[in-house]
């Protein structure tokens, strides 16, 4: 089933809007609320190749400095490397979630 949706994802580049960032209890890791809803299926991802598969998570992965992604039913979570400045991976999760990525 994750297999169909996410070559249904692919197929449509389906556009997001960031509705707000929210912090979480780890400093390196933001909360995306998004809509519409990004899954059905809850995912995670620790590392880049664990993603390769999955078309929304591998273009947030190609943002410099993300580490980490959970996509979730009402929200997306990205983690990042401790040296890396949130105000660029957020500008590019804003561009990746809109389709441009």
């Amino acid at each position: 089933m994750c297999d169909r949706w996410l070559k249904g994802w692919y197929d449509r580049r389906m556009s997001f809007t960031v509705t707000a960032f929210e912090p979480t209890p780890n400093p390196n890791a933001i909360k995306c609320v998004v809509s519409p809803a990004p899954t059905e299926e809850p995912r995670s991802y620790f590392r880049a190749e664990q993603a390769a598969g999955d078309p929304l998570a591998a273009a947030l992965f190609a943002i410099p400095g993300v580490t980490n992604v959970l996509v979730h039913r009402s929200f997306i979570t990205v983690g990042k490397a401790g040296d890396a400045a949130w105000g660029p991976i957020k500008t590019g999760v804003k561009r990746v979630l809109r389709g441009q990525g």
